[in-house]
């Protein structure tokens, strides 16, 4: 049987999540969603924005891994990412 192995590390999932969000999300997104989840899928760029990370999943048939963030608000012109890496 042979095992698959992760096409990303973990960084390069995070980064790519990251990267991601900030340059086409987040301004789609974050005003009028705080606390809601984004399931982002970094290789097409769909992504999905739910009250909960199952609900965000399913609703685009997300069939692998996928960064899960948290959408947070930040003053206008504060530095720092502007979601939170889900645990």
């Amino acid at each position: 049987m042979t095992v698959r192995q992760p096409r990303y590390s973990k960084e390069e999932f995070a980064r790519r999540g990251h990267e991601f969000y900030e340059s086409q999300v987040r301004s789609q997104i974050e005003e009028g969603n705080h606390g809601k989840i984004v399931a982002i899928d970094i290789e097409t760029g769909a992504f999905e924005v739910a009250d909960d990370s199952l609900t965000a999943a399913k609703s685009r048939g997300f069939s692998k891994a996928f960064p899960l963030l948290r959408v947070i608000s930040k003053p206008e012109g504060a530095e720092g990412a502007s979601f939170a890496p889900l645990q």
